[in-house]
């Protein structure tokens, strides 16, 4: 079965026509990316040419992806839409509130009972706008897209900021929070700064124990968790032919970790053989007769600095496994400098934990490359050190593998399955012990290793790498031990080696499910009831935001200001508070409980002006909003980096801040604040940071003025007294400022629909 195949013909029908009137209007070759935005204009044609980083584009992408933890808001906002279906192809995906405790099936049990109630309200909701329902156990959304739904050329936009995973496909993917996705659930443009390119060249070919995964480990470690921001990041050159499809998944996945608003590849033999294997062959078909257009122009790849923003070069034959981490993905260690890099830093050298899978590395490629490594260890009478970990990607995988006999090889290591589920990967993972906040290392396959982000613990040193490196760790033990080089001791006191990892990028015998836990929406959705109950814990219907009164913001005090590193998961953690993600109240108790505080270096401990005393971050911004005290948030660079989640936008709006005042932001947290009414403001001058003291309180005077590219000023009363003016730069187009007039993007479309 092929979804959405009326949809895919329909897109492919119109692609060349409107790539063709895009070159015409640049009159210059064109990058795949260019080719894919400008195929999807809302206007169709396009008439004008678009200034990267500069031009406010409307899009009409092809189909929405949300998981649950996200899709449970959005529904709510849907819900006010005025909508009796959705306007494009829309899927959820229930794979993050699984916790990973005991293994696959137990914990896939105990799911199903504590989130009943939330379940059901998602796959009520789903079926009667129209929406497709894969259940728990299914598998994690991004490898399901790839399997099911991805096609090159394509557009489409997700409630999760790894979305970008389908450009391992061919395309243009972009992690939206759920504002976004609402708008084009509604049939609504979806707003996009034209994207900067980067331009990745890949030369030779991986070789040995290097891996897709060591690719974008090594990018990372050269633009930083900011140095994509703004920008789609396009792979060619020979290098990229010789990847297979879900290692290019792999590379646009973790793309997330460096800000880029997504990465992509342009088609290829190896997409074609992955659809063809996942049961695609009409897309590959319509695909292979559009493949001059699904990848760059022959010139742009010959002479890229022409085309690109940046060009960046990487040779495969010469690339080496890496280990990116502890505490931030962009930390890039190459396998043969750790030994030395990690006595420096002092990390902690025992390996406690090896997890493998996660939506980065859950392909059959990366499971019978991770097992080849752990059939030795079976032969070569080699116990594993630490505990390790497997988590297929989709519940067609994990049978697969378990039919080929890999499940069995990991299970006599000594490895434990986990559901199809995001587990640990997200901090649903039950770690044994993670309450006593001991300093230990980790090692997983996974894109993210923010401190707390697996199993709380602040002093977990997480370090990222590939599968097969990973299982090989796990057998050692150690974070320094090196398998190109170096050798372990057995059972039998026997010096022995590791050999290279192999592996097979499609199975054999082709890929094989008996129930892939997919759920149709019903032909006619208008009979079916979304239930909330009033007294539920988890569930809460949406109240609209207040619009803007008209008026300046006077008497704004200060609630944090947070010190460096502040991502989603400091603003709004994930874990526990999974649960509530349909409770924007309840959920509203986590409201950057994990922000350093810059006057005194805690978490969750801030000063209330009302009071002159300390409290969390929650009690004292419910102080102020119950006396009726607008506030102000204050932050560093990169405001806001990391998961797309839109709770950490609209959690300081529910409880009444007003102000995000940050040296720079991450682009989908700047877009979450401004569709949920907020101000989202950057400091003209990043020193003015240091100004900001901890008992100010903030005036801004001209709110009334607030127009595009036009600065804002905030009046800063110190109080020795004292009064600093701070310019402050923003942003919003007209559209944008009308979102904050009206209260919230979603209050636009209310507006629109009556009209």
């Amino acid at each position: 079965m092929v979804f959405d195949l009326d949809m895919i013909k329909r897109a492919y029908s119109s692609y060349p026509f409107r790539v063709a009137a895009a070159r015409k209007i640049l009159k210059r070759p064109l990058t795949l990316s260019e080719k894919i935005l400008y195929a999807h204009l809302t206007q169709n044609n396009a008439t004008e040419e678009y200034i990267r980083g500069k031009s406010y584009v409307d899009f009409a992408p092809d189909r929405v992806a949300m998981q649950d933890a996200t899709a449970q808001m959005v529904l709510l906002q849907f819900m006010h839409a005025g909508r009796k279906k959705t306007a494009v192809p829309t899927t959820i995906h229930t794979d993050h509130l699984i916790q990973a405790k005991v293994g696959a099936v137990q914990d896939l049990k105990a799911a199903n009972i504590t989130n009943k109630e939330v379940y059901d309200f998602m796959a009520s909701g789903a079926s009667k706008y129209g929406i497709g329902f894969w259940k728990a156990g299914a598998g994690i959304i991004h490898q399901v897209v790839l399997e099911n739904y991805a096609f090159p050329g394509g557009m489409m936009i997700g409630t999760d900021s790894h979305t970008v995973n389908a450009g391992g496909l061919g395309m243009i993917a972009v992690g939206v929070g759920g504002a976004d996705a609402v708008d084009v659930m509604a049939g609504m443009p979806w707003e996009l700064k034209f994207p900067k390119l980067i331009g990745i060249k890949l030369t030779g070919r991986l070789n040995g124990w290097t891996a897709a995964k060591d690719i974008i480990l090594k990018v990372a470690g050269i633009l930083t968790v900011k140095g994509g921001t703004g920008s789609i990041v396009e792979y060619f050159g020979p290098g990229a032919q010789t990847l297979s499809c879900t290692g290019k998944g792999t590379i646009c996945n973790m793309g997330a970790e460096i800000g880029a608003t997504t990465s992509t590849f342009g088609y290829d033999e190896k997409m074609a053989e992955y659809l063809k294997a996942t049961g695609r062959k009409e897309v590959a078909d319509m695909a292979d007769n559009l493949a001059h257009e699904l990848t760059g122009d022959p010139e742009v790849y010959a002479e890229p600095e022409k085309y690109f923003d940046q060009v960046i070069e990487i040779n495969l034959s010469e690339l080496e496994p890496h280990l990116n981490g502890p505490f931030s993905p962009d930390l890039a260690t190459p396998i043969s400098k750790m030994k030395e890099t990690a006595k420096k830093h002092d990390w902690p050298l025992k390996v406690e934990v090896g997890l493998i899978g996660s939506c980065t590395n859950s392909s059959y490629e990366d499971i019978t490359r991770a097992a080849s490594v752990a059939k030795q260890a079976i032969d070569k009478n080699l116990k594993a050190k630490a505990d390790f970990t497997i988590t297929p990607g989709s519940e067609q995988v994990r049978y697969t593998i378990e039919r080929d006999g890999y499940i069995k090889i990991f299970e006599e290591m000594g490895g434990l399955v986990l559901a199809n589920a995001c587990g640990p990967c997200i901090g649903q993972w039950a770690r044994e012990g993670a309450e006593k906040k001991e300093k230990n290392t980790i090692v997983h396959s996974f894109n993210r290793n923010f401190a707390k982000r697996a199993d709380g613990n602040p002093n977990t040193h997480a370090f990222v790498a590939s599968p097969e490196i990973v299982t090989a760790l796990a057998i050692a033990g150690d974070l320094t031990f090196n398998p190109i080089t170096d050798t372990l001791i057995n059972e039998k006191g026997e010096k022995v080696k590791l050999d290279e990892p192999h592996g097979i990028e499609l199975p054999i015998k082709g890929f094989a499910v008996k129930d892939n836990g997919y759920q149709a929406p019903a032909e006619d959705g208008s009979a079916i009831d979304v239930v909330i109950h009033s007294r539920s814990e988890r569930l809460q219907f949406l109240d609209p935001f207040e619009p803007w009164d008209g008026k300046n913001i006077i008497g704004m005090k200060l609630l944090i200001k947070a010190k460096g590193k502040c991502t989603t998961d400091h603003i709004s953690p994930a874990g526990p508070w999974l649960r509530f993600r349909g409770h924007l109240d309840n959920i509203s108790n986590n409201l950057l409980i994990g922000a350093v505080n810059a006057f005194n270096d805690s978490t969750d401990n801030v000063k209330n002006q009302l009071t002159g005393n300390y409290d969390s971050v929650p009690k004292t911004q419910r102080a102020y909003k119950a006396a009726g005290i607008p506030t102000i948030v204050v932050g560093d660079e990169n405001y806001g980096e990391g998961s797309s989640r839109e709770h950490a936008a609209m959690e300081p709006r529910f409880m009444g801040v007003k102000v995000v005042l940050v040296k720079s932001f991450a682009r989908i947290h700047e877009t979450n604040l401004k569709k949920q009414g907020m101000l989202a403001l950057t400091f003209a001058d990043p020193a003015d940071y240091d100004k900001i003291l901890e008992d100010d309180t903030f005036d801004l005077i001209d709110l009334t003025d607030f127009a595009p590219g036009k600065p804002l000023t905030l009046v800063v009363k110190h109080s020795d007294g004292s009064v600093s003016e701070i310019k402050a730069n923003h942003s919003y187009n007209e559209n944008q400022i009308s979102w904050f007039k009206a209260g919230s993007a979603l209050n636009m479309i209310r507006q629109q629909v009556k009209e």
